[in-house]
């Protein structure tokens, strides 16, 4: 519990913009800053699906459905990864979670929403 502490969400309007933040604040830095960082989300009655990921050594990926909306980026200083996210769309609506992965082990925040609505 609270290794991974997500903010950021709300409610917006859509084509507005949010940003989410996951920090890492128990999480050593020789681990963290190696560690694969992850956003997914879960709409309700949908499964969780993965929407951006960033390894130890910046590489990104995301799901073909934000690719060009959302941005993931770390601040390893600060034991915390981001999720920029523009041209929100109704159906971007979720519980968005932060994930860490390392060595086999994997950690879930407790998640954040994100409601774009008019």
């Amino acid at each position: 519990q609270g290794q991974l502490q997500e903010s950021g969400g709300g409610l917006v309007q859509p084509g507005g913009s949010l940003r989410l933040s996951c920090r890492a604040p128990r999480t050593i830095t020789s681990v963290f800053n190696p560690s694969m960082m992850g956003w997914y989300r879960q709409a309700l009655g949908k499964e969780r699906e993965l929407v951006a990921t960033i390894s130890g050594g910046g590489t990104t990926e995301y799901a073909d459905s934000v690719k060009g909306r959302f941005t993931i980026y770390r601040d390893n200083s600060r034991k915390t990864v981001y999720l920029q996210m523009n041209g929100l769309a109704p159906e971007d609506t979720a519980v968005y979670y932060c994930n860490r992965k390392l060595s086999g082990q994997e950690f879930w925040g407790q998640g954040t929403v994100v409601t774009v609505s008019s």
